[in-house]
């Protein structure tokens, strides 16, 4: 049934691979439903884009395709006051509101910016590497701390206040989850002053008046997180960081904590879903394995495999604007449009043989970072970051000791746990 495309269960087991080869031959534009889910309420069902040139079509396409009329997320926000604000992020903007957002933040992670990170990113990966030696590990958690870690320094978090970082990305990424969706690992007691007043505001419930939950992205539900920017903010406004540039670009307050939330869980999940998944990836096709450890050269074009592979994010949610045709399907305006870019990396018309896994592969035009006006910002930093793990893990002898735990996430393509042993030869 379609709807498995949409149940977050679904890809608890892993991701419907076969449905979406399926789909791009007989339905690459299709109606999906959206029933309920737990205590979440249905929705009016979503039309999802399969096809790799489909998919780029409307990532391209603001002015068809909308990220800002019903925000970037499946799921619709619950108020229209929660839309509202879920719309200054610059996520869920269109041009030329996005391009002015972009241009405020792109000097933190221009080619020059990222050079300059690249010597401390190293060491912080061999150190978490090095660390982890000769001990059974959940590699999960060994992987999310370099993004959380970078992010901090980026951002001028204090070290001791890290942790909160992974926390709030926990609880929005993982809200599908029950494992995540509460998931607390901050030493409370080890905070900044500023990290403790901000735990303070942590809700007590992400329960709304009316007994159904609350929409893990609102302003409500991540008060502690909105607190903890200000405080930052106001610790930043006279620094020549990123923070002050930030506060210096013009920002509205909207725009500001939204532009944290964005560094904050964004800047955070690609990399934390896709390290463990891309040394899953390996240790599942222990030849090619072998192959990057032989020729370590091949480093680069084994990350952009992995990031096909094993893309971090499975899809995003486009508006349609007007009354249109998507490869001959009829869509009216105010729909949602979902782009699956899961199986567009699949895509037979685009890569020979995609359920291959090919360290070599190229070209390799996936879209694991988006298409278009959005294309992760990031993109080159997360691909340092990689390098610099998987350049200290080729060396070793690396041993599951226990199977792999998936998120239960329609748009996170995660892992929770995978144990591991990591030694010298």
């Amino acid at each position: 049934m379609r709807e498995e495309i949409f149940l977050p269960a679904t890809y608890a087991t892993g991701v419907p691979y076969e449905t979406f080869r399926r789909l791009r031959s007989e339905a690459p534009v299709c109606r999906i439903p959206e029933p309920a889910v737990g205590p979440w309420p249905a929705g009016p069902g979503y039309w999802a884009v399969f096809r790799h040139a489909d998919v780029k079509h409307v990532l391209r396409s603001p002015d068809l395709f909308s990220s800002h009329l019903g925000a970037t997320q499946i799921r619709d926000p619950d108020t229209p006051q929660d839309l509202e604000f879920v719309q200054a992020m610059m996520l869920n903007q269109d041009p030329p509101g996005h391009s002015r957002l972009r241009r405020i933040v792109a000097a933190a992670f221009t080619p020059r910016a990222i050079r300059a990170l690249e010597s401390t990113i190293e060491e912080r990966a061999r150190s978490l590497v090095t660390a982890a030696l000769d001990a059974d590990i959940d590699f999960v958690d060994v992987a999310a701390d370099l993004p959380v870690w970078t992010l901090a320094h980026i951002m001028g978090v204090p070290d001791e206040d890290r942790r909160l970082l992974y926390d709030w990305a926990s609880r929005v990424i993982g809200y599908q989850d029950a494992e995540y969706a509460g998931l607390s690992t901050a030493d409370l007691d080890s905070l900044s002053p500023m990290g403790r007043a901000a735990v303070a505001q942590r809700p007590e419930t992400l329960q709304r008046p009316d007994g159904r939950p609350m929409n893990p992205r609102s302003q409500a539900a991540l008060r502690d997180m909105f607190a903890y920017a200000h405080a930052l903010a106001e610790r930043k406004n006279a620094g020549d960081g990123i923070m002050s540039r930030m506060l210096s670009g013009g920002l509205t307050g909207p725009e500001f904590e939204n532009m944290f939330f964005l560094f904050a869980v964004a800047g955070n999940e690609t990399l934390r879903n896709g390290i463990p998944g891309g040394l899953l990836t390996l240790l599942e096709h222990p030849a090619q394995f072998d192959r990057l450890r032989e020729n370590p050269g091949l480093l680069p074009t084994a990350i952009e495999e992995m990031l096909r592979y094993w893309p971090p994010v499975m899809d995003f949610r486009r508006t349609a604007t007007q009354d249109l045709e998507l490869n001959a399907t009829p869509i009216r305006a105010g729909e949602k449009v979902v782009v699956y870019h899961a199986s567009a990396n699949r895509d037979e018309t685009v890569f020979h043989s995609p359920d291959e896994f090919d360290i070599a592969r190229t070209p390799n035009d996936h879209v694991s970072f988006g298409f278009g006006p959005h294309f992760c910002l990031g993109a080159h930093l997360a691909r340092v970051q990689m390098r610099a793990v998987f350049r200290r893990l080729l060396p070793l002898r690396i041993e599951q000791t226990g199977s792999p735990t998936r998120l239960a996430s329609n748009f996170q393509n995660g892992l929770k746990h995978l144990p591991v042993r990591l030694s010298l030869h």
